[in-house]
């Protein structure tokens, strides 16, 4: 209610291959995953691929916010706050 408008807490953000490039963190397919085209025939094992693993960044709760956001929801006229 002070600033009139709703302050972020919190966030999470989809990084994709971003941060995994520089980190060089992959993972390998299941060989059912790893576009297999021999039409099911056996062959030998072949070296699968690795792909850069997607990674989602996220942050903490802003507890100076949550604080503020608390008193000003649930203050009293006399100035005590009473929180349900």
């Amino acid at each position: 209610p002070g600033l009139g408008r709703y302050g972020e807490i919190s966030s999470a953000s989809n990084c994709t291959d971003y941060q995994a490039r520089r980190l060089n963190i992959r993972y390998k397919p299941d060989a059912k995953d790893a576009g297999n085209e021999d039409g099911g025939k056996k062959k030998k094992k072949s070296k699968a691929k690795t792909n850069f693993v997607h990674t989602l960044n996220g942050t903490g709760c802003a507890v100076p916010r949550m604080i503020v956001a608390i008193l000003e929801n649930f203050q009293q006229a006399d100035g005590t706050v009473v929180v349900p």
